[in-house]
Order: C-alpha cells, then sequence, then structure tokens
C-alpha cells in the first residue's frame, strides 16, 4: 500500500495555512481518503465510529486516513467527551470547496450509498451508545 506523507513534498513549503493544489490531490488521491472526505462533507462533521460504519473499513484504517488528511490541511477535528469529530477545516480555499462539490457530484452514486448505511445507524445520540 502506498503511503503519502503529505508534509512531505519539496515544492509544499512550510507553511500549512495555505492549501496548495499539489497537497489537496495527494491526499485524495486515495479512494478511502477521498471519501471519508466527501462524506464529511456532506454530512457536515462526523466520528470515527460513524466513519467506521458507513465504509465498512476498520477503526485502525479510518483513523490512519483521518490523520493524514488532518495532517494535509483537509479536515480539523474537535473533541466532545471520547469521541472526536472530523468536519472540513475552515479554511480550505474557495477552489477546494468547489472541487469537492465537483468530486461529490462525480461520486454521487457511492456517496447515496454510503449516507445510506450511515442513516441506518440512527440519530447519534444513539449512534454513540451503539457504536461509540
Amino acid at each position: 500500500m502506498l503511503e503519502i506523507d503529505c508534509h512531505d513534498v519539496s515544492t509544499l513549503g512550510d507553511d500549512l495555512t495555505s492549501l496548495a493544489p499539489t497537497r489537496f490531490f495527494k491526499c485524495l488521491g486515495d479512494d478511502t481518503r477521498l471519501l471519508l472526505t466527501l462524506l464529511i462533507h456532506s454530512e457536515g462533521e462526523l466520528c470515527v465510529c460513524e466513519l467506521t460504519h458507513a465504509l465498512g473499513e476498520s477503526q485502525p484504517k479510518i483513523s490512519r486516513h483521518l490523520a493524514q488528511l488532518r495532517s494535509c490541511g483537509l479536515l480539523s477535528d474537535r473533541r466532545e467527551g471520547q469521541w472526536v469529530y472530523y468536519g472540513l477545516e475552515p479554511s480550505l480555499p474557495d477552489w477546494a470547496s468547489v472541487t469537492l462539490k465537483a468530486a461529490a457530484e462525480g461520486e454521487s452514486y457511492r456517496l447515496a450509498g454510503l449516507q445510506r448505511r450511515l442513516a441506518g445507524m440512527g440519530n447519534r445520540p444513539e449512534r454513540r451508545e451503539a457504536m461509540c
């Protein structure tokens, strides 16, 4: 499996406050990271257990990809008790938001399936008790 260190690209520089297109596309070049980002884009914010359930992948795999997306500057997180919720980085440039919207349209069929799986979990408080 190809591991991408989004910081280890010489053309990106050290400024994590600006998202270079190279960083953006490298980070989304993996199918799992793309689907995670698109699902979070469509839902606003989600916790690891919700993402694990929706994608049908292991918690370590999802957590590893979320950490990569966070280090690339695509996602931010917030803690609520023992749960960590992931959302899009609020400072994403407009071009990145437009690109994510276009990608969501292109992946609408797969995204709809993930959203159906997520909806099958019930309300977020119930999800916490059942899954997280």
